[in-house]
């Protein structure tokens, strides 16, 4: 993938960018993730790691987009930095801001809140070490913030706060955080007061160096089971493992053959348990046997016990029949996924990100794809791809937009329907973010939205879009 670069400086005012219409006082907020104003529509948080905040470059910001009947616009918008009034910390260069997000309740006052990594935040004489900062709900939508109490062993350059994750991990029926790093896994247990402090943290030994995160509920107990996937010497494809609450404590349980980074948990089947779908996004290789030529998704069916690793699990690629396109190299097919329920069948689907898509003579211009679950699983009949080049899509396919390197489903305008939110992080060197519409006959261009970097009045590299709260 493309390393971000540097671009000429411009200033940016942070802070609250429109104001937003409060929530009437006698309405009581919706309680829905994602729903930061409790106004009952789901709203989206984008990541913008790369924007220069006054004169200190890739210090980054954090974008949200409010849901409303008509779906979302730039005008309903907030832009929160470090020097935004309330966020603790201070804009710097190389901070990050942005790069990892994550939506839920941590406070319990019916507002969604956020939470925010800055992977190469410095503190103190410790360059790089990362922090993750939470920003608060409110009638308003989101405002202020705490950071989380931050371990003393963090490694320089670690990356701590390059993945997170928010649910019910252990039944308590609060939510609770994990952040990944390097040199460190951690989990806060909530409640959360709002100076950020939770009911209690530890580190998780469990796992090995990871970067990434996903959570939901696998065995149907309504307690969200943590995957971590991380490399070994041995497995560069990645090894999955997955903690789940007993009762009592935490249990690691392994999916050996499992292979990928990127994930997303829903019911795709049906069946009452959420299913962990994996991308797989490398090609391989000498030093990495597993995957398929362009990348490929697995799904993992969830159970009574969790996902059983002796399973045969839906293995699909570009080459599957019924996917369009084809598999080459360095597509990144799987390095971006989410699911929901784009059509409102009861079933999710699943909608996967191939950044590194050529189109024509347009390289890395990205692609997505939606495929859709079933009573018998996720079925790649009825699978539709989108490009910028796409009729209808807004844009143009161009070299290095990334289409596809972050996507979100989620129903903006309450309508029953999963609306997609795409990021091309590299459009027109600033970042933009793509919304179609969820429809019965899945998702449609009719109506379809592009907001851009200018749009929001980011500056400096941007790259909005990277990052897509889930």
């Amino acid at each position: 993938m493309r390393k971000s670069t540097l671009l000429p400086a411009a200033a940016l005012t942070a802070g609250l960018l429109t104001a937003l219409p409060a929530t009437p006082a006698t309405a009581a907020p919706s309680g829905l993730s994602g729903d930061f104003n409790g106004d009952g529509y789901r709203d989206v948080a984008i990541g913008a790691a790369g924007t220069q905040v006054g004169s200190e470059q890739l210090a980054g910001a954090v974008v949200v987009l409010y849901g409303s009947s008509s779906g979302v616009s730039a005008t309903r918008r907030t832009v929160i930095t470090q020097n935004s009034t309330g966020v603790p910390g201070t804009a710097e260069e190389l901070d990050g801001f942005g790069t990892s997000l994550a939506a839920g309740d941590l406070d319990r006052d019916g507002y969604s809140d956020l939470v925010v990594g800055a992977p190469r935040e410095s503190i103190g004489d410790r360059d790089g070490v990362g922090t993750v900062t939470v920003l608060w709900g409110g009638k308003s939508g989101l405002s202020g913030g705490a950071t989380l109490p931050q371990p003393s062993t963090l490694a320089e350059w670690g990356g701590f706060g390059s993945g997170l994750a928010v649910g019910d991990f252990d039944g308590d029926g609060r939510y609770d955080v994990t952040a990944t790093g390097q040199s460190h896994t951690r989990v806060w247990r909530g409640p959360f007061t709002r100076t950020g402090t939770p009911a209690s943290q530890s580190s998780v030994p469990e796992v090995g160096s990871t970067y990434e995160v996903n959570a939901g509920d696998l065995n149907g107990d309504r307690t969200a089971e943590r995957v971590y996937p991380y490399t070994l010497d041995s497995d560069e494809g990645g090894v999955i493992g997955y903690l789940t609450w007993t009762g009592a404590k935490y249990a690691l349980k392994d999916l050996p053959d499992a292979d990928g980074f990127a994930g997303s948990v829903a019911d795709i089947n049906g069946d009452g348990y959420g299913d962990l779908v994996l991308g797989d996004h490398q090609d391989p290789s000498q030093y990495k046997a597993s995957g398929h030529k362009g990348g490929q998704i697995s799904v993992w069916y969830g159970g009574p016990s969790g996902p059983d690793p002796a399973q045969k699990p839906t293995v699909i690629n570009q080459d599957t029949s019924g996917v369009p396109g084809s598999g080459e190299a360095d597509d990144l097919f799987g390095a971006a996924l989410s699911t929901g329920d784009v059509n409102g069948d009861g079933y999710a689907d699943v909608v996967v990100g191939a950044p590194g898509e050529d189109t024509g003579s347009a390289r890395d211009a990205g692609s997505v794809t939606i495929l859709f679950g079933s009573a018998s699983g996720l079925k790649t009949s009825g699978s539709t791809s989108y490009t910028q080049n796409t009729a209808g899509v807004p844009g143009t396919a161009e070299y290095g937009d990334d289409f596809g390197q972050a996507v979100r489903l989620v129903d903006l305008d309450k309508n029953g329907k999963a609306d997609l939110v795409a990021g091309a992080g590299g459009e027109n060197g600033h970042g933009a973010v793509t919304v179609l519409r969820g429809s019965a006959s899945g998702l449609t261009t009719s109506g379809a939205k592009s907001v851009t970097a200018a749009d929001v009045a980011l500056k400096g590299n941007g790259d909005f879009g990277w990052a897509i709260a889930q």
